[in-house]
């Protein structure tokens, strides 16, 4: 019996052409929370970004936020894995080295570093981010715990800076960039801090997901769940696959599991 479900944001829950929760998803939601059932963000997102779910915030038990290093339940932290300082200086020097942008996420704050017309496109555009600070002083932010760095780069440059960061694990879901977090810290490692605090079985939770940063999560749920819009490699690993964020397929999967 689902007791769970963990939602991604981007192209799951929200839609990139409408920036919106397809009312269907909302009206799904609701009737599940109405059930019982427990209902969590899954996201690569930092808290202060959370800035599209508006329709479905009252219904959120808690959040796994920068893909599994910061987790809250009703407004409490219950685990937070910050990147070595070590890397975080080592990412700082090659984005200058090698000429890219980087979002830093600290604790409290954050700030893109080496700002390019590529954030504007990522963030602003396709993602709706509209409150990014830019090329601003980041010793303040460096003094903070880092949950995650976010540099715009290409799979080559990933594959030159990766090696460098002994205390890190990347994840792609868009070509574009990477998420940076530590080592064994992902979307699965999210949900199992959330399942244990709150004392729900693996079994029972059921995880929807749509780009590379999903794979864990999708993995370690007791149903995992891919969107008709998801990549190959995450449809490949998942118990069923929906349609796609447009065409209600959070709807439409949660009435096939009866839910």
């Amino acid at each position: 019996m689902i007791k769970a479900l963990f939602f991604d944001i981007d192209g799951t829950l929200v839609s990139f052409s409408t920036h919106l929760i397809p009312q269907s998803a909302v009206k799904a939601i609701t009737k599940a929370k109405e059930k019982g059932i427990k209902i969590y963000i899954s996201t690569g997102r930092p808290l202060s970004l959370i800035n599209n779910i508006d329709s479905i915030k009252h219904l959120i038990d808690g959040y796994i936020t920068t893909n599994g290093a910061y987790c809250i339940v009703k407004g409490e932290v219950i685990s937070c894995n910050p990147i070595p300082e070590n890397d975080v200086l080592t990412v700082m020097r090659l984005a200058d080295e090698m000429n890219f942008a980087c979002m830093v996420v600290g604790e409290n704050d954050l700030a893109v570093y080496n700002s390019n017309n590529k954030v504007d496109v990522i963030f602003r555009q396709m993602l709706n981010v509209q409150n990014l600070k830019e090329n601003v002083p980041m010793e303040p932010i460096l003094k903070q715990r880092i949950l995650q760095l976010t540099p715009i780069i290409s799979d080559a440059e990933e594959r030159i800076i990766m090696p460098h960061l002994t205390g890190c694990i990347s994840s792609r879901w868009y070509p574009d960039f990477i998420d940076i977090t530590a080592q064994n810290v992902d979307k699965g490692y999210g949900l199992l801090s959330i399942a244990f605090h709150q004392g729900i079985k693996i079994e029972d939770t059921m995880a929807f997901g749509d780009g590379g940063n999903d794979i864990p999560i999708i993995k370690r749920a007791g149903i995992g769940i891919a969107m008709g819009n998801a990549n190959q490699d995450l449809k490949e690993i998942a118990d069923y696959i929906t349609s796609s964020v447009d065409d209600n397929g959070i709807y439409n999967a949660l009435k096939h599991f009866i839910i």
